[in-house]
């Protein structure tokens, strides 16, 4: 009972409760039903309901059960027509019994509301509800397309417009996608491989999105990559906050896409992700996607809690840096679904109709709030959407209701940001680095730029921003830039607002490069280190400078080449008494005297010395007498 209760409880809430469905239905800390239950019932319920709406007022049962209210009419027959267990209550409860006595006139108004929108059978009904054709007419905005980049590891643009996307027309704009109920796709002019088509199009049950082959990715979501565009000389690639992997694996396609053999690539994608649950989906996504190969995931690790002169990391030369932020550029976060709820027809003989009862129901429809005015007004209003609920791409749900709690959760987080991007400046060979977000807001934004660059790491390092004539192409084009008094930082900054034209979220981007590499002071850079990046010690536990290193095997090789006095000897032993008669070469003694340095007496022998050989005339070696012919 307590699910279709709640359920509706959280439908029928004021717009005033902040926060989207979903935030309000996760946070909330004393329901007694499964959020996730909560959840998915309510969002069916709403997509449904305006077939539901007219199935209940068809078959009356609102005016024959008196108990039921519209919102738990809408919620239980629902779950009578379409749920595969059916109602979610005992058998003997009354609710469940309201709706089930009511069946089969329930069953031939629904297969009614069906011929007459002519389709043949319950999964076409099915088709069309999911394809978005039976919500009303969107007055205030065109909705926005699902954009799909083409994961080049797995296959080809030109492979899937001719198998995926066949019976997609296409079009020369990306307004011209933004239709319910059409099939049209368009190809981006910015982003390589990305095309959007029409909200409508359900490709998430195709063989492409089931393979990888296709990944649905907002536009914007794909700029840093894109802008970090990272070359064969770059080296190793660092994706700080890698789940759900979608950046991390558009980085594995570009490295593929600038070798002539995608099999010789001996880059390395390092993925970090402290979550260990997220990065559970990061692992799958990478597996899926075909980047396993050259992504080495640091799950469970913590990104600032590396060390940036370890040997793992001396190959890195670039950074994408996406971390944690408020979501307010995220679509569709702070957006009630559309409800349609049924009303009790008053044309009926006065009998039927208890005035207590139809007075309580009138009521409590009058309670209901119109989600598409409310919407709609809350759009416009953009102090009510900043002060509602931020939700962090982390799951970190935070309520704010006033503007000095949200000036405090964009500082905690701008803090943690700014510490991020700063630690990535001190990674020894790194040129390239990109920030993003995806907030609207100035503190998490334009203003942890300026922080960063004003850092004395970032000067000490060389460290600018990346300006928009050296930026890639598609960025560079791109015409939404930053915000803020310092016009040379809004210009190198890109931005995308949710909303306009462009059929894209909220989201920031900016690039950092450095020119060269400077030398940096480092007192510790005069130890010796092992390959773990721990210092080397002498055996008193001081650590050893590379200039000792250096200097000890001088002594040690000076002392080995030292002669052996025995070669000595033999060297000037006179040979046998016929080669003593002849005299010795003089040049001979003076060349040998003049390679030879001078050497220590070792060969005098003191007369007064005790010598062995005079007790011992064996020991005395005998000439050879020479043989007469």
């Amino acid at each position: 009972m307590s699910l279709y209760h709640e359920t509706a409880e959280f439908l029928t809430a004021p717009a005033s409760s902040g926060g989207s469905l979903k935030s309000r239905i996760f946070t909330k800390k004393d329901i007694k039903s499964q959020p996730a239950q909560i959840y998915a019932l309510a969002i069916e319920s709403c997509k449904w309901s305006a077939i539901l709406k007219e199935v209940i007022e068809s078959a009356e049962i609102l005016r024959l059960e008196r108990k039921l209210t519209p919102i738990l009419a809408t919620l239980l027959v629902h779950d009578l027509l379409l749920a595969k267990r059916g109602i979610a209550l005992p058998a003997v409860h009354g609710l469940r019994a309201s709706v089930e006595r009511h069946k089969n006139r329930l069953s031939a108004e629904f297969t009614k509301a069906r011929i007459r929108r002519k389709l043949g059978s319950l999964e076409a009904l099915k088709a069309h509800i999911e394809a978005g054709l039976e919500e009303s007419a969107d007055t205030s905005e065109a909705p926005y397309p699902r954009w799909v980049r083409i994961n080049t590891l797995r296959t080809t643009l030109e492979d899937q417009l001719e198998t995926t996307f066949v019976g997609f027309e296409r079009v020369a704009s990306v307004e011209a996608v933004r239709k319910r109920g059409i099939k049209k796709l368009f190809i981006d002019a910015n982003i390589p491989n990305l095309i959007a088509i029409s909200p409508s199009a359900d490709l998430s049950k195709s063989d492409a999105y089931k393979s990888g082959a296709i990944i649905f990715q907002d536009k914007a979501s794909c700029f840093p990559a894109y802008l970090l565009d990272p070359l064969p000389e770059d080296g190793d690639i660092i994706d700080t906050c890698s789940a759900p992997g979608n950046k991390t694996t558009h980085i594995a396609s570009i490295l593929h896409s600038h070798l002539p053999d995608p099999e010789d690539c001996s880059q390395r994608i390092h993925a970090f992700e402290k979550n260990k649950n997220r990065a559970e989906t990061l692992e799958k996504m990478v597996n899926l996607a075909g980047s396993d190969t050259v992504t080495k995931l640091h799950s469970g690790q913590d990104f600032l809690k590396t060390d940036p002169e370890a040997p793992i990391f001396k190959n890195v030369g670039a950074l994408l840096l996406d971390p944690s932020c408020s979501g307010s550029g995220i679509i569709g976060r702070d957006d009630m679904p559309e409800l349609h709820l049924p009303v009790l027809k008053a044309a009926g003989p006065a009998k039927h109709t208890n005035s207590k009862d139809s007075s309580k129901n009138a009521n409590k429809k009058a309670k209901l709030p119109d989600p598409t005015k409310e919407t709609r007004k809350r759009k416009r209003d953009d102090s009510d959407e900043q002060l509602d609920v931020l939700v962090d791409d982390d799951g970190v749900v935070t309520a704010v209701d006033t503007e000095d709690e949200l000036k405090a959760r964009l500082a905690a987080l701008s803090k943690f940001q700014l510490e991020l991007l700063l630690h990535a400046f001190k990674f020894v060979n790194a040129k390239k680095i990109t920030y993003s977000t995806c907030s609207i807001h100035t503190e998490e934004n334009e203003n942890v730029v300026q922080g960063a660059l004003s850092s004395a790491v970032a000067k000490e390092r060389g460290w600018r921003l990346l300006k928009r004539d050296e930026q890639i192409r598609g960025m560079r084009e791109w015409p939404v830039r930053g915000v803020g008094d310092d016009e040379a930082v809004a210009e190198a900054c890109i931005r995308a607002n949710k909303g306009d034209e462009h059929g894209t979220m909220g989201f920031f981007l900016a690039g950092f490069t450095r020119d060269s590499i400077p030398v940096v002071a480092d007192v510790e850079a005069e130890f010796l280190r092992d390959e773990r990046g721990h210092l080397v010690r002498d055996m008193m536990g001081f650590p050893v400078r590379r200039s000792q290193a250096a200097e000890k095997p001088a002594p040690v090789q000076a002392h080995v080449e030292v002669a052996p006095p025995d070669e000595e000897e033999e060297e000037e032993w006179g040979g046998f008494e016929d080669e003593e008669d002849a005299p010795a070469p003089p040049a001979k003694k003076e060349a040998k005297a003049a390679a030879k340095p001078k050497q220590p007496d070792v060969k005098t022998v003191n007369k007064h010395t005790h010598n062995a050989t005079k007790k011992r005339p064996d020991l005395i070696p005998q000439k050879k007498k020479k043989r007469k012919k």
